[in-house]
């Protein structure tokens, strides 16, 4: 089992300028990591994004570490054909920079907020130009190697039941999902009972943990369904990951597991703690 790190858990030091996207390659390998993950390389144009793709690339080989996805933000649904041809293009152009880096997974969203009319109301109305276009851009990746997915992420697709949907709408053999155990907290789904429904279709996984609580506490964020949460290191919350883990390794996962830390306490200490407490879980159950 592969144990990755995703740039986004090294936000902290990147914001504040105390790290690169370089530096996050060199600091996963140094601590232990098989591979890392990348998040929306920065650039003004596409030509920037490639060069900083190349750049990670040949640090990562330098080192020894594989870079194993991509995740970019995406909206699939747009409100004219125009706009939505002009997204996929868009997610293409990402798809090359999944390909600068090597990585063999690119991870896209879905949609991102309902609208008052149109068929933006509701999932199920905007699911039909989701899949075509998630369709589109997965043919063009399987042509350059690369599989597609979508997280279970940003309120409207979180649901299990909502991204089973999807995957079967998109019917593409190119097309998965990636897995963030904590974010199915975020609509008040129970992470284990998600996983059991979703692991086939799994191709990545993103383990999250959270602190959940019925009344609002200190740091917590509201969730879709009216219960609190709070991030905090991997194993160290309500999530149950060592459940998750082990209907993961029922249903036959074979992908890596990555870190995603966004806790407030020092990242590093915190993907340390974290990265620890998972490896402990998943040598409980041999795997």
């Amino acid at each position: 089992m592969k144990i990755c790190v995703s740039s986004y858990s090294f936000a902290q030091y990147t914001r504040a300028g105390k790290m690169t996207l370089i530096d996050c390659v060199v600091k996963a390998k140094e601590m232990g990591f098989d591979a890392i993950e990348f998040i929306d390389i920065p650039g003004e144009t596409q030509e920037e994004r490639l060069a900083m793709a190349k750049t990670l690339r040949e640090k990562a080989a330098e080192v020894g570490i594989e870079i194993i996805a991509y995740t970019v933000g995406a909206n699939l649904f747009q409100p004219t054909e125009e706009e939505n041809a002009a997204e996929v293009e868009r997610l293409k152009a990402q798809v090359d920079v999944a390909a600068a880096l090597g990585a063999s997974i690119m991870r896209h969203d879905a949609c991102r907020a309902l609208t008052k009319t149109g068929a933006g109301r509701s999932f199920d109305l905007m699911l039909p130009t989701i899949a075509k276009n998630a369709r589109l851009i997965t043919a063009y990746a399987e042509e350059r190697g690369i599989r597609t997915c979508t997280e279970n992420h940003g309120r409207i697709a979180q649901d299990s039941e909502r991204l089973e949907r999807l995957f079967n709408a998109v019917a593409h053999d190119n097309y998965s999902l990636l897995l963030d155990l904590g974010n199915f907290t975020g609509v008040g789904e129970n992470p284990a009972d998600a996983v059991s429904r979703l692991a086939p279709y799994a191709i990545h996984v993103h383990v999250k943990d959270l602190r959940i609580r019925e009344e609002v506490f200190t740091g917590a964020r509201m969730t879709r369904n009216g219960i609190y949460t709070r991030a905090v290191p991997a194993g160290e919350g309500d999530v149950p990951l060592k459940r998750c883990f082990a209907i993961l390794k029922a249903a036959g996962y074979e992908g890596a597991i990555s870190i995603e830390y966004e806790a407030s306490e020092d990242c590093i200490t915190g993907i340390a703690r974290g990265t620890e407490n998972v490896r402990r879980l998943l040598a409980q159950l041999e795997w």
